[in-house]
Order: C-alpha cells, then structure tokens, then sequence
C-alpha cells in the first residue's frame, strides 16, 4: 500500500491542469473586466457624438 501512496503523493499532473484553469478563470475576469470598461466608454462617446452633432441641414 505504501508504494501506492507515494506514487499518488508524487504524481503531479493534475496540479498543472489546476493551474491552467485558474490562469485561464484569471484571464476571463480581465476580458470581462475590460469590455464592460470599453464598453462604457463606447456608450459615453456615443451620447457625446449625439449631444455635439450639429444639424447639417441648417436646422429647418
């Protein structure tokens, strides 16, 4: 049983797939992190576009 025990104590590839998957939930959050941001800005540059556009056609 003992020779069991320490090939399971030593065997350490599920630690690399553990840490793929948090490198790649870390990776996420920072996408989404970022797109709500550019987002954001995307709908504030819109509002501004439409609050400063100047009618072309003289306003009649």
């Amino acid at each position: 049983m003992t020779p069991l025990f320490r090939r399971f104590a030593s065997d350490e590839s599920g630690a690399t797939a553990i840490e793929y998957a948090l490198v790649a939930s870390i990776v996420s959050v920072a996408i989404v992190a970022s797109m709500t941001n550019l987002g954001s800005a995307t709908i504030n540059l819109y509002d501004f576009l439409i609050d400063n556009l100047v009618d072309p056609g003289g306003g009649d």
